[in-house]
């Protein structure tokens, strides 16, 4: 058994939570289950699956995993970040039981790759897939940079590895409720950019960088190529850029269902809540109000 501790923050989550527990197929020493109000099966399920439940009041992501990490007693040697629609495959867990025992003590973070399935199936192009991400750390070693959308973890001390083989971000629920729930990730993205200088300056968020790791690469892009171009023209140059030159196409009818609703409906959908926020000044958004 695995000396490691997976956190998983929750709210109405039955109808992945087992799948997500599962997958680890009993490698691991505890589960920690952070709920924010669930109104279903969410907590009985959880115990009934082995974990340790805690409550604590949502109020962004970044916040509700670092209070994990502060108030849930993690002793393992080991911690990992996962979400309840999220589960490893075979060879992931496999590979964790293999490797992750025998690291060197300089390791400090693991980066795990994600497949991201859309209407069932997996987008291997259009810039998705490979896609590395933090995701196990040493107890201690990180922290959840604090940002209300596309938050990642920063190792402390350290250096990080990858692994090879695949977690899955599992197949959204219905359409509705993908763009449900891009709707409320696109007030984040805003109350992000309108705090932006404020987190450029802020040592506890990554640092835009073309030439650093993932995370740091996607934020140097995002804030040094994406938003320099016109708000009227960036999300269809973002559409040709994932659909035609990262040959999203080839991920067929549902490839460029997802190119087009990332692009043209979510993408969009930000850039006319900034342009909202400019016309009347309006600061405030479902997720908030940026300072």
């Amino acid at each position: 058994m695995l000396d490691l501790t997976v956190v998983i923050l929750a709210k109405n989550e039955e109808a992945d939570l087992k799948r997500c527990i599962d997958s680890f197929g009993g490698i691991v020493k505890r589960f920690v289950v952070i709920d924010s109000g669930s109104t279903d099966n969410t907590v009985e399920l959880a115990k009934s699956l082995g974990a340790d439940v805690y409550y604590h009041e949502w109020t962004n992501y970044a916040t509700q995993f670092n209070w994990g990490l502060n108030n849930t007693n993690i002793e393992t040697a080991w911690t990992m970040r996962i979400d309840a629609d999220e589960y490893l495959t075979p060879e992931l867990c496999k590979e964790m039981a293999e490797k992750l025992p025998s690291l060197d003590y300089s390791v400090t973070g693991i980066e795990l790759n994600r497949r991201l399935i859309f209407l069932g199936k997996w987008m291997r192009h259009g810039g998705i897939y490979p896609i590395f991400f933090l995701r196990i750390f040493r107890t201690g070693k990180a922290y959840c940079e604090q940002t209300n959308m596309d938050e990642h973890l920063i190792l402390t001390e350290g250096k990080t590895i990858q692994f090879r083989n695949d977690f899955v971000n599992g197949d959204p629920k219905s359409l509705s409720w993908w763009i449900g729930k891009h709707n409320g990730y696109s007030d984040r993205e805003v109350l992000d950019y309108l705090s932006k200088e404020k987190q450029l300056e802020d040592n506890a968020t990554i640092k835009p960088n073309l030439f650093g790791n993932p995370a740091e690469r996607k934020r140097w892009l995002k804030y040094n190529l994406y938003y320099k171009c016109p708000g009227s023209v960036r999300a269809r140059l973002y559409y040709i850029y994932r659909y035609y030159l990262k040959l999203g196409f080839l991920d067929g009818k549902e490839g460029q269902m997802f190119a087009f609703f990332h692009a043209y409906w979510y993408r969009y959908l930000i850039d006319a809540k900034l342009y909202e926020c400019k016309k009347y000044g309006i600061r405030k958004t479902g997720q908030g109000e940026a300072k």
